[in-house]
Order: structure tokens, then C-alpha cells, then sequence
């Protein structure tokens, strides 16, 4: 075998063949890297200036989510139940401490199983705020009693409220969001959306429900550009958590989580946080537990 450099150059030997290769990757990984390179992530994060609309805003994971998102620049539209002198306060706290975020704010109480007044409710949120970019669908409600002791009014008000709810409201903002080819929709479903509990009937049926109308809707939106996901959430302290779920049980739950603890709020309002965010543009349809592993 031939050992002259100048006979391997002349043959288009190593020498040669390896700067051509080398030019070539390099001029290619610089395209690449030009035509790819992604938007900082600050930027991906960025919602300044969109609208949101987060049923049951006025406490809970839905006050911690319209925090969170206003924080971020989102401006912020939210219902709530009237239940008396406190919800209404808590509504009126909530909006106070908007508007020291400097984003814009809309409260309304309501009952989101009244299909003209979510109606009327998303049409007047559009207006006050100016556009509308992402639902919350957060609103619900709990009637636990074993089935065969449960009334039609206590499945009734839970499958309502929890499932019909959300239909609603997705179903009043589709049109918004199919006309300007975007939108964020996430769902709040529960752990018990994915499991079953004794005393749950309603409860497991209106989540798990929740979750198929997150999927069938990511499917029928997709093609407009709305992404639609769902959040589980496991044990989160709540009021409605503290007041009405005996302690036993708030007990066997921390216990059954792999991290051994309860949720808070904004565990879950940070997740929906990153759903919104165009780092998750390419996320749709999925179910995200956020449950301490209470699910493993």
C-alpha cells in the first residue's frame, strides 16, 4: 500500500475527504442549528397579554391558578358560586389582588350548570378583557354517600356542576378559539378520574368523564390549533379538602403518596402554568397526574 501523501491528495485521499466532510457537517449543523434553534425558553414561557377564563376562581386551585397566570401578564376573567357573604369576599380578594398584578379582571358569579349564563359569562368576558386564549376549566363540587343511599339530587349537582360545566364552557368558547386558530383548554380531573373510591360514584364518573371530553375535544380542536389537556390532581389542601373529608382519610392518603405529603394549590396552578405555555405547544390530550405518586 502506497504511503506518499502527495500520491493520497491527488487521489482525493484522507486528507482531502476530511475536510470535504468536515465543511459539509459543519455548513449543515448550521443550518440546522439556524432553522431549529428554539426560542429561549423565557420567551416559550411568556403569556403576557392573553385572557383567561378560570371557573371557581374565587378559591382553591382556581384562585391559585388566576394568581399564577396574572402573575405571568395573563389577564383574567373568573366565576364563582354565590353561596353568601364569604364567597363573595373571596371573590372580591381575589380581584383586589389582580389588580395590584396591573392585569385586567372580570368577576362574575354564576352557576356553571346554566347554559345561557356561561354563555353570557364568556361572550362578556371576551369584551371586558378583549380576546379570550385560555379556559380553565376548574369548577366543581362533591355529594360523597354510598350509591345506593345517593339522591338524584347529589348525582345530579356533581355530574352538573363537574362535567356539564366544563362541556359548557368549552363548548362556549370553541368558537373564539376555531376563528383565531388558537387556544389552551386544561381540565381540572381529579386522581379519581383515574381510580375508584367507596362513596364516589358521582365524583369518579363526572372526572373520569372530564377526561374523555379532554380527549375527544383535543381531537375535534386540534386541527384549529387549541391544545387540551387535563390535570389530576390527588389530595390538595383545600377548604373543600379540610372541611369536608374526614381526617382518616386526608391521613391514609398522605400516607399512600410516594412522597408522603398533601398537594398544595399551587403545585397544581404551576402545572396548568406550563399547559398554557407554548413549551407545551405539542401537548395535547394528555392527563397529568399531580398526585405526590398517590397513583404508583
Amino acid at each position: 500500500m502506497s504511503t506518499d501523501p502527495d500520491r493520497s491528495r491527488a487521489a482525493g485521499g484522507p486528507d482531502d475527504v476530511g475536510q470535504a466532510v468536515g465543511g459539509a457537517v459543519a455548513e449543515l449543523l448550521s443550518e440546522v442549528t439556524t432553522r431549529t434553534e428554539p426560542e429561549p425558553l423565557r420567551e416559550a414561557t411568556s403569556l403576557r397579554g392573553q385572557c383567561a377564563i378560570v371557573t371557581g376562581g374565587s378559591s382553591g386551585i382556581g384562585r391559585a391558578t388566576a394568581l399564577t397566570l396574572a402573575e405571568g401578564g395573563v389577564n383574567i376573567a373568573f366565576n364563582y358560586l354565590d353561596t353568601g357573604p364569604e364567597s363573595r369576599a373571596a371573590a372580591q380578594e381575589l380581584q383586589e389582588s389582580l389588580a395590584m398584578l396591573d392585569v385586567k379582571s372580570f368577576a362574575q358569579a354564576g352557576d356553571v350548570r346554566d347554559t345561557d349564563a356561561v354563555t353570557a359569562f364568556v361572550a362578556e368576558a371576551n369584551a371586558q378583557l378583549g380576546g379570550l386564549h385560555i379556559l380553565v376549566n376548574n369548577a366543581g363540587v362533591g355529594r360523597d354517600r354510598a350509591l345506593w343511599r345517593m339522591s338524584d339530587e347529589e348525582w345530579q349537582t356533581v355530574i352538573g356542576t363537574n362535567l356539564s360545566g366544563a362541556f359548557y364552557f368549552t363548548r362556549a368558547v370553541a368558537p373564539y378559539f376555531r376563528a383565531q386558530e388558537f387556544g389552551k383548554i386544561v381540565n381540572v380531573s381529579s386522581v379519581h378520574g383515574l381510580s375508584s373510591e367507596f362513596g364516589l360514584a358521582n365524583y369518579c364518573s363526572s372526572k373520569a368523564g372530564m377526561i374523555g371530553l379532554t380527549r375527544s375535544t383535543a381531537v375535534e380542536l386540534g386541527p384549529s390549533n387549541v391544545n387540551v389537556n387535563a390535570v389530576a390532581p390527588g389530595y390538595i389542601r383545600t377548604t373543600q379538602l379540610t372541611e369536608h373529608v374526614p381526617a382518616e382519610i386526608i391521613d391514609r392518603a398522605r400516607e399512600r403518596s410516594a412522597l408522603g405529603r398533601l398537594g398544595d394549590p399551587q403545585d397544581v396552578a404551576s402545572v396548568i402554568l406550563f399547559l398554557c405555555s407554548e413549551v407545551a405547544r405539542h401537548i395535547t390530550g394528555a392527563v397529568i397526574p399531580i398526585d405526590g405518586g398517590y397513583l404508583i
